[in-house]
């Protein structure tokens, strides 16, 4: 086997010198996941320049059997893009692929590489006069080929769907490096099986998506937003379902959040509380259209038949891009709030919408006794059944000796997330962190066709080894 040494010589006579290195300081940054959870090794980082470059890795490495960990802007939370301790692995990043092909406003559409930020994409759309409506906190950094390899989801699945929804086509290198030009626009097209969706959501293991066609919607002339103080979860349930059936696909978002969450940014992050009395429960609403006018009226009925049910305690609509940006700032910041409180032990399920009252209930209560004092976190995206079903430490607890329990309060969340007929991974995929966990959630059935496609596509099993399966 070849040292490392050899090893970035061969790749940086595929990518070139500045692209393929082995020096510890410069690898840093790739062989971490933000929050810390995973620090792992790696024989060296090569950042390639094209597709032909990708294919040219791959091939090599294929044929030597060497390890590789696709990753785009290390901002997963399952630890899918961070090599293992071994120090015997590839790390692929897809950030120099960051062109921006084409954007087609015709056809509603646009073609993007891997490494292009969720943010610049955004942003392309919105100079054609279009949406590109994949929303996520980490969106400034966050690349299309992440956000792809991991389905992800974010505030406006509701209207959208995932990204599984906004894709028409895929680039993809396979791992012997064969490459599948699937760039297609087309919104029809029964020829065989629909391939790109084996890569979406695959995490890395069975291809390396390098560029996308991503569908376009027309942009908002109109949005409104509203922040409204709840008495329980069952009267978030009423609201949707009364948005849903006066404003239909206009909503695109609506948020759960608890009042710890409210307190959580107010007191580290710099925001203000939305309404001048507290509620148990808060529920933030937007609804947009491509129209400009009569979102305003919509949503005042809405809130106005709420009030008069005891749905909604109080509301407020935000009146300026100042007003809304602060609203939406309340729930954008709850995560990186939590850390201020201590440890968090943190879930990412989905259930069905009725269920999700109840839940929250017979959830907390089950946390409760199973670990007193302890401060559950549920919220998030209800509006289309996707909680963070997170766990605060109680007050004065060690944070190690709290986190030392996460397995158990893993058993209690994923537990009762199985009974109501949900799942263990909404939007942020399996990783490593939940890879132990899917043989226990995940039909036997569903399990071997995942593996034969596995062998398939990747026999030697070079793709990002320990993930997922």
């Amino acid at each position: 086997m070849l040292d490392a040494a050899a090893v970035v010589a061969q790749l940086a006579a595929i990518v070139g010198e500045k692209y393929a290195f082995a020096d510890p300081e410069a690898m840093a940054p790739y062989l971490v996941e933000w929050r810390g959870l995973y620090r792992g090794k790696a024989l060296c980082v090569v950042r390639p320049g094209s597709v032909e470059e990708v294919s040219r890795v791959l091939t090599l490495a294929n044929m030597q059997g060497r390890k590789v960990i696709p990753q785009g802007g290390n901002t997963g939370l399952v630890g899918a893009q961070v090599p293992h301790e071994s120090g015997d692995e590839i790390v692929l990043s897809l950030n120099r692929m960051d062109r921006i092909r084409e954007v087609d406003p015709l056809s509603d559409t646009m073609v993007v590489e891997a490494g292009v930020t969720l943010l610049r994409a955004q942003e392309a759309a919105e100079g054609a006069d279009r949406l590109f409506p994949l929303s996520l906190a980490s969106e400034g950094t966050c690349t299309i080929g992440g956000n792809l390899g991991s389905n992800a989801g974010g505030t406006a699945v509701l209207a959208y769907g995932n990204a599984r929804d906004l894709v028409l086509g895929l680039e993809v290198v396979l791992a012997d490096g064969r490459v599948w030009h699937g760039l297609g626009k087309l919104r029809k097209d029964n020829t065989g099986y629909d391939l790109k969706n084996l890569f979406i959501g695959a995490e890395g293991t069975l291809g390396v998506i390098t560029a996308a066609v991503l569908k376009l919607f027309p942009r908002p002339r109109q949005m409104v937003t509203a922040m409204c103080g709840l008495p329980t979860p069952a009267a978030a349930l009423s609201l949707l379902g009364r948005a849903k059936a006066v404003a239909g696909n206009n909503v695109t978002t609506f948020e759960l959040v608890p009042r710890l969450g409210i307190e959580m940014s107010v007191n580290y992050m710099g925001c203000r509380d939305p309404l001048q009395g507290q509620h148990p429960w808060y529920a933030l609403v937007e609804l947009s259209s491509a129209r400009d006018e009569g979102l305003e009226g919509a949503l005042e009925e809405i809130l106005g038949a709420a009030m008069e049910a005891g749905e909604v305690e109080d509301a407020v609509i935000a009146t300026s891009l100042d007003q809304r940006n602060a609203l939406w700032k309340l729930r954008e910041t709850l995560s990186e709030a939590q850390g201020f409180e201590g440890g968090s032990v943190k879930h990412d399920i989905a259930l069905p919408l009725a269920c999700i009252p109840q839940f929250i209930e017979e959830c907390n209560a089950a946390l409760e006794q199973a670990m007193p004092g302890c401060r559950p976190l549920p919220f998030g995206h209800m509006g289309d059944g996707n909680l963070h079903y997170n766990v605060t430490q109680p007050v004065g607890m060690d944070k190690q000796a709290f986190l030392a329990r996460w397995d158990e309060l893993n058993r209690v969340v994923h537990g009762l997330t199985a009974r109501y007929g949900g799942s263990i991974s909404a939007e942020h995929g399996i990783g490593r962190l939940k890879r132990h966990l899917l043989a226990e959630v995940k039909d036997p059935v569903a399990l071997e066709m995942m593996r034969a496609i596995k062998a398939t596509l990747d026999p030697k099993g070079i793709l990002n080894p320990g993930k997922v399966l």
